[in-house]
Order: C-alpha cells, then structure tokens, then sequence
C-alpha cells in the first residue's frame, strides 16, 4: 500500500530523502525580534543565529496550522504517518491532530497516524526512519503504528548546550546564573524526559569534559549499543560533533551512525554550538 511521511521541521532528514517522495517537511515559522522567516528549505542558519545573539529577547516559533497538515495528507497515500517535536514544546503536534481529524472526515477510507517524538530534531529523524523501514517490508499500518510507538518509548535524547542564551532571555536561568556559568565555562548536559520535558542530567567545566561525561552517560544507559543507530545533528560544530562522535565509538559499538545538521527549530533550541544525541 502507498504510504507518506511527514514531519515537523524541527525534524532533520538525510540529503538523499529529502526529495524522496514519501517523506515530506511541513515548516514552522519562525520568530527574531520582528524579524519572520519560515524553517524550510530557504532556512539561512548563519544569519538566523546572528540574529538570535542580537536580540533582546528570546527567539520563537509558530506550530503549522491544522489547515497546513491537512494540505500534506492530501497526497495520494494510502497510510500517512506523521512524526512531530514533543507535545510539551509545541502545538506541533496537536495541530497535526487536528488537521487529521479535520482530513479524515472527507477521506475516512485513510489511515492516518500522528506520533509525539517526546523528542525533536533526530529522535523524529529516528522515529520516521523507522517507520519508513517498516512501510517498505510491507508491513501493515496497524503493525507499524504499533512498533513505532515501541520504538519512540526506547530512544533517549540527549544534548549539550555551548551558549545558554536562550535557556535565559526564556527564563529558564537566571541573568546571574547565566553570567556564572558563562564565566565559569560550565556546559549543561541535557535530556528528554519519557513525556519529552527538557531536563538537565548534568554539567561539566568546559566543553571537552562535558562531552566526556554525556558520553559516559549513554555508555550507562545504553548497554545495547550496538542494535541501535546513533543520530547526531549539530549547530554549526561539525568538527566538535565529530570529535563527540570519535570519543563515543572509542567507548561503545552502533549499529550505525548519521549525521546532520540542525535546521531551524532545531537551531533555536540548540544554538550555535550545541548538539543533540539520540539512540
């Protein structure tokens, strides 16, 4: 049976599928000051982040509309899956619900299947690579629905933060706390929680030994390392992401290892120099 794809942009997806037919990127926009632009395929990250460390205040998105979700569902295909960021960091997902309510009236002979990643940037990679896999041994919806939400409830994410301006202009750390562990260098290692809250599972002093302690943190929850693929995307630090990926395969084996770059939601949560990790 034919089958489609969708994510929110805040999930990243290989060169070679973005022009892949049964995978399709509905955008958010996003938010600088007064400055608009839409996290698509016109994303300019270097200017994006420029503008983030100019301004005042903290940058923000809007979740697509149920009428845009609706537009991509309307394509032809049999079963839609669709990946979003955590329902507990955007409307994302319960737009996308929405949407699906909204389509399945006319179309009630479609399956249509909406996932909250509990995650964002490549645990919805992650999840959408899955179900493709999936669709393409054949199996059906219902199987892949099912073993997709398995899946989803077995990845963990994890990341490091290089620049904490945005945990601060959104109020997540104090001017005074910010200016501490700015001057002293810490790094926040951060997760996800089961229900996709951020949380802090760490820090370090310096970039180097936070990397170090995320890494021994996944070698300790993730025993089995060698059935799952890493993902690493990474903002605007290839050379830092590559020297994480060197230091946790010099602890652990995966069964696979990719690496993207973040587009524009991922940008504005990560910032410039942070990395998210998922397996």
């Amino acid at each position: 049976m034919s089958y489609k794809i969708i994510l929110d942009s805040c999930g990243e997806l290989p060169q070679d599928l973005k022009t892949d037919p049964h995978f399709e990127r509905v955008p958010l926009e996003l938010h600088v000051g007064d400055y608009r632009t839409w996290d698509d395929d016109t994303f300019d990250q270097a200017d994006f982040l420029r503008r983030v460390a100019e301004c005042p205040t903290c940058p923000k998105s809007a979740c697509p509309s149920p009428e845009r979700y609706m537009k991509a569902y309307d394509c032809g295909a049999q079963d839609i899956y669709v990946v979003t960021l955590s329902g507990n960091l955007s409307g994302s997902f319960n737009s996308a619900n929405v949407g699906k309510d909204m389509f399945l009236e006319n179309n009630p002979d479609k399956n249509v299947f909406v996932c909250d990643s509990c995650s964002a940037s490549v645990g919805q990679t992650q999840i959408a690579l899955f179900i493709h896999k999936l669709a393409q041994k054949g199996l059906l919806f219902d199987e892949i629905t099912e073993k997709a939400k398995a899946f989803r409830d077995d990845l963990d994410t994890y990341f490091i933060l290089d620049n904490l301006e945005t945990l601060r202009k959104n109020g997540r750390l104090s001017k005074v706390k910010a200016f501490v562990a700015s001057t002293l260098s810490i790094k926040p290692v951060m997760g996800a929680t089961d229900d996709g809250n951020i949380i802090q599972r760490g820090q370090a002093i310096g970039m180097k030994k936070a990397m170090q302690k995320m890494v021994d943190l996944i070698a300790r929850e993730k025993p089995d390392s060698e059935n799952r693929t890493v993902m690493i995307s990474h903002c605007n630090c290839r050379e830092r992401a590559e020297i994480f990926r060197d230091v946790l395969l010099s602890k652990m084996k995966c069964k696979d290892l990719i690496m993207l770059d973040t587009a524009g939601i991922s940008s504005m949560y990560a910032n410039d120099g942070g990395f998210i990790v998922t397996l």
